[in-house]
């Protein structure tokens, strides 16, 4: 479902010294850079429900709580052209207003005008959704 908003209204990503994230209502999404050629065994990835340790060839590059919890087992990563990890996590309360304003807690932090435009962006992705439903009740009462 969230693939499909993001096609239609782009994402706000929050820039971090290993890459970026950014989120829709549903899902918060991690990319980092790593160096072109990294394997998937140089990669050690712990995704928990409130917590992230990532660590590549050795060297620790995410580790914390996250911002507000996430389904565990709905957590992936994968290297994308040995050169980037995508991460995405499933949030466990998927309301629009559940704009994380962090990735962790205290770090990876939003400034001001991206939270706003974050906020605007789950806000918009809501209205979506609820439109596309109204449409789908109408049609079926009809």
């Amino acid at each position: 479902m969230s693939v499909h908003f993001e096609e239609r209204s782009g994402v706000v990503p929050c820039k971090t010294p290993w890459g970026s994230w950014y989120q829709t209502m549903e899902e918060v999404f991690i990319e980092v850079n790593v160096p072109h050629g990294t394997s998937a065994k140089e990669v050690k990835c712990h995704l928990g429900s409130r917590d992230i340790e990532l660590l590549v060839k050795g060297k620790e590059i995410i580790k914390g709580k996250f911002f507000d919890t996430t389904v565990s087992d709905e957590a992936t990563w994968t290297l994308e052209d040995k050169r980037l990890i995508q991460i995405v996590l499933m949030k466990t309360n998927r309301e629009a207003g559940n704009c994380w304003s962090s990735l962790l807690e205290g770090e990876y932090c939003a400034n001001a005008w991206v939270q706003d435009q974050m906020q605007r962006k789950l806000t918009l992705e809501r209205f979506q959704r609820e439109v596309r439903f109204s449409k789908c009740c109408v049609m079926n009462i009809m």
